[in-house]
């Protein structure tokens, strides 16, 4: 690992995200009657349960909503969700306040150029391997899995094992 991504993360307290191409593979399922399905990787799940497991904070920011990431982000313990978001970095700000955090503290991944602006701000910006060349150039990590096949997993070790 560099020096630069582990004394990145050596910082982080807080893992913030994008669902749709970063949970979920980006693709929007529906059902004959207009419900909205989401698919989960059950790694990013366990992911997420071993960040909270020592200590750390995590939660979504979103464009969309959905009751999908709802259910998904109670059962996962989600310590934020931001569902409907016009301005992640202004999501992002509001959380780092409310719990005290500099922007260096935290982490944020994405796939697409809603996420830019926050990933650009953050102490450690994460691309998903298949994210758009305008994230893959503003991250300081690209992962090798795409999103939805267990790049948030792939993050979240990576940062821990800088510990």
């Amino acid at each position: 690992m560099s020096d630069d991504f582990c004394e990145r993360a050596s910082k982080i307290e807080l893992l913030l995200m994008d669902c749709d191409g970063v949970l979920t593979d980006g693709l929007l399922y529906y059902s004959p009657v207009g419900e909205e399905i989401k698919v989960f990787n059950v790694r990013d799940g366990f992911g997420l349960v071993k960040w909270k497991t020592v200590g750390k904070k995590w939660g979504i920011i979103t464009g969309r909503s959905s009751e999908c990431l709802a259910i998904r982000s109670r059962e996962l313990s989600a310590d934020y969700l931001v569902q409907g978001s016009p301005d992640k970095l202004h999501d992002v700000r509001v959380i780092a306040n409310d719990l005290g955090l500099g922007l260096e503290q935290i982490a944020f991944v994405g796939d697409d150029e809603p996420d830019v602006e926050a990933m650009t701000n953050v102490g450690l910006a994460v691309a998903v391997a298949d994210a758009e060349p305008i994230v893959l150039t503003a991250a300081h990590f690209v992962t090798r899995r795409n999103g939805g096949s267990g790049a948030v997993r792939e993050t979240i070790d990576k940062i821990l094992n800088c510990r």
